[in-house]
């Protein structure tokens, strides 16, 4: 991959041809040039769509003319679009395509490691990217690129975080591309079996008829990974499993893969109890929301417990995933925020009447 030419322009964005004439004046600009036209191309975007994504959500001003784009505005904004247009063509050099969530997800990234300081945080898609049978996934926030490399790396994992936030998606990406490469010999999907605040009743059919119905979102994400017919194929002859929550006891999990999903919901001895499960060559994702905790009042979380108590171990790693992980419509980070935002002041009222 060739990367794109930086150059420094002194020329305010107001005297150059097709200048915004409200771009800030004075302000020294930056020309990118990509020595691929069919690059810098898709990277621009029908109509120059890309481009104007960015302009709205960063405050530069974009002006492109062929196979180079100046970038004028304040030095951090022209810096973080720098950033963007770095990301979106390594995204298209690769072979990957470029969506409105793409853009957005390079923003998201951009901005975390600016205000992080870490220029790692923006570096690269090579070691951060997921490969399945259908797709390519990379992470669209800066949580979700540690998250990434955490799969990678560690043996266990706890994501903490809203909805909407990639804690299961990107869990199952990891699972199926590691099996996939041979690193893991099966997947196990595991989730307590408890009704977000409605009683379900009696469901018939088989051990897997009766769990499916939670196990949704997983069987969702590895659809999106496998064709349907070698999902089929992997769950009848034991490579992808389900395994209930209430059947793990006694068991070792070795060689697998073990996602534990809406681990909210488990107690404190079923957690220490699917822990302690780990086996030999296998890695454990265990995923949750803690403000979504559908179990009798007065019985405590398990996936609390177990992220307090083994907080002081340096090989297990936590990521807490907020509303800005968002990546699902934009309404659902304004649902996330609202009824954050709501809880907030319950807290802060009932504070006030116990003084």
């Amino acid at each position: 991959m060739t990367p794109p030419t930086t150059v420094d322009q002194q020329t305010p964005a107001s005297s150059r041809p097709g200048g915004d004439e409200d771009a800030p004046a004075n302000e020294p600009g930056l020309v990118i040039e990509f020595s691929d036209n069919n690059v810098a191309s898709a990277l621009f975007g029908e109509f120059d769509s890309n481009l104007a994504r960015i302009e709205q959500k960063t405050g530069v001003v974009l002006t492109p003319r062929g196979n180079r784009v100046a970038i004028s505005g304040e030095a951090s904004a022209r810096e973080l679009a720098r950033s963007v247009l770095e990301q979106l063509q390594q995204r298209l050099t690769r072979g990957l395509d470029i969506g409105p969530g793409d853009v957005d997800g390079a923003i998201r990234i951009a901005e975390h490691a600016q205000s992080s300081d870490s220029p790692d945080a923006a570096r690269s898609i090579d070691d951060v990217t997921i490969r399945t049978r259908k797709r390519v996934i990379t992470p669209r926030t800066g949580v979700q690129t540690q998250y990434v490399r955490d799969l990678m790396e560690r043996e266990l994992v706890f994501a903490l975080g809203p909805a909407g936030t990639g804690k299961t998606y990107l869990a199952a990406a990891m699972a199926v591309s590691m099996f996939l490469s041979g690193q893991v010999d099966r997947i196990i999907l595991s989730r307590p079996a408890v009704e977000a605040g409605e009683r379900l009743g009696f469901l018939p059919g088989d051990m897997r008829d009766k769990v499916d119905p939670y196990l949704r979102p997983l069987y969702d994400a590895l659809y999106d990974m496998l064709p349907a017919d070698r999902v089929a194929k992997h769950l009848e002859n034991g490579e992808i499993e389900i395994a209930p929550l209430a059947f793990m006891r006694g068991r070792t999990l070795a060689n697998a893969f073990v996602i534990v999903d809406e681990a909210q919901n488990t107690t404190p001895v079923q957690m220490k109890m699917l822990l302690t499960r780990l086996g030999e060559n296998s890695r454990m994702v265990v995923t949750g929301d803690l403000s979504q905790v559908d179990l009798p009042k007065g019985v405590p979380s398990g996936l609390r417990d177990a992220v307090d108590t083994l907080r002081p171990i340096d090989e297990v790693s936590v990521v807490r995933f907020s509303d800005a992980d968002v990546v699902r419509h934009a309404l659902v980070t304004r649902i996330v925020r609202a009824y954050d935002a709501r809880e907030r002041k319950v807290k802060q009222d009932h504070s006030v009447e116990d003084r």
